[in-house]
């Protein structure tokens, strides 16, 4: 669905059969020289559909229409080469994210390590880490843009945000004289980004925390979300969404109080907002988001020495200090 949500900015909701986000929202912003698209839904043919169809409906010239990637899960970036393909000259990345959505092997390693530290059985069953990002035929060829860098459509300048967390590399664009900001999946309404582990090597939680912060000091009168709704107020949903981790790093340390565990099995014991009855009804998607975050929480209490991690043979346990 189309819809003009400020002068010659529009939204169009690509929906994802299957998925619990419902919807992507993909924006086009038109100006007389130049048009962009920000992220564009799974590589699916149903995602494609809706894509091409509300672009058609604008009667967006593709040849004269660059492609903005907030980061690099599917739902944003999928259909990327099937733009370039169509003739949109430019795919904006960061340096961060492109590299992570082209390197195919590299992630199929990580996410089998990583199921291994979440406590799964089944190694195999890392062919999910697919969801994070396109498989790639070749390497999607991008130009990668950092904080500060401008992209000017008309009236529109949009300066480039790093607000890594939800990903390593994830990007906004912010418009200062319009107070608008493109945030991705940095901040959502009804529901909240998931936070997953990138690895030993980051407190990816506090990272997260620290673009919340960033974010909050702008003035932004609208904040364009990838799912759900429009916000307008992204004070208070930065505050509720710093709420929800506190109580999911206290919820944690009360789970460890009955003694040390596996991510995997710390998951088991949260609370989570799905309509499944219990855990073992959870499919091993949900389980591996709901593991991961469960992880990149782990991690923070580690880096702030409430919670200790021990690596026995291919096993993985947290416990109180």
């Amino acid at each position: 669905m189309m819809t003009e949500v400020y002068p010659n900015i529009f939204k169009n909701e690509i929906p994802l059969p299957k998925n619990p986000l419902r919807a992507i929202n993909s924006y086009i912003i038109l100006s007389e020289s130049r048009n962009l698209i920000i992220d564009t839904g799974f590589n699916t043919p149903e995602c494609q559909a809706e894509l091409m169809s509300g672009l058609e409906k604008l009667n967006v010239d593709l040849n004269k229409t660059d492609l903005f990637i907030t980061h690099m899960h599917a739902d944003h970036s999928g259909l990327a080469p099937v733009l370039k393909k169509f003739g949109v000259p430019t795919i904006y990345f960061s340096q961060v994210d492109g590299e992570l959505l082209n390197q195919t092997s590299q992630r199929d390693t990580f996410y089998i390590s990583l199921n291994r530290i979440l406590g799964f059985e089944d190694d195999n069953s890392a062919s999910f880490g697919k969801e994070f990002g396109t498989r790639q035929t070749k390497p999607l060829e991008f130009t990668p843009l950092s904080e500060g860098n401008q992209l000017v459509l008309g009236d529109y300048c949009l300066e480039v945000v790093d607000i890594p967390g939800h990903t390593p590399g994830h990007i906004g664009l912010y418009e200062r004289n319009h107070k608008l900001f493109f945030c991705g999946d940095h901040i959502l309404d009804e529901i909240t980004p998931n936070i997953t582990f990138w690895g030993f090597e980051q407190d990816i939680l506090a990272t997260y925390f620290t673009s919340l912060k960033k974010v909050y000091e702008y003035e932004i009168d609208y904040l364009f979300t990838a799912h759900r709704k429009i916000l307008k107020d992204h004070q208070k949903r930065i505050i509720e969404i710093q709420n929800h981790h506190d109580i999911r790093l206290k919820e944690i340390l009360n789970i460890l109080q009955d003694g040390r565990k596996t991510p995997g099995k710390i998951a088991a014991s949260m609370h989570w907002d799905l309509s499944h009855k219990s855990w073992d009804d959870f499919p091993h998607p949900q389980k591996w988001f709901a593991s991961g975050e469960a992880l990149s929480h782990l991690e923070h209490l580690v880096y702030i020495g409430l919670v200790d991690r021990i690596e026995e043979g291919r096993t993985f346990t947290y416990g109180l200090k």
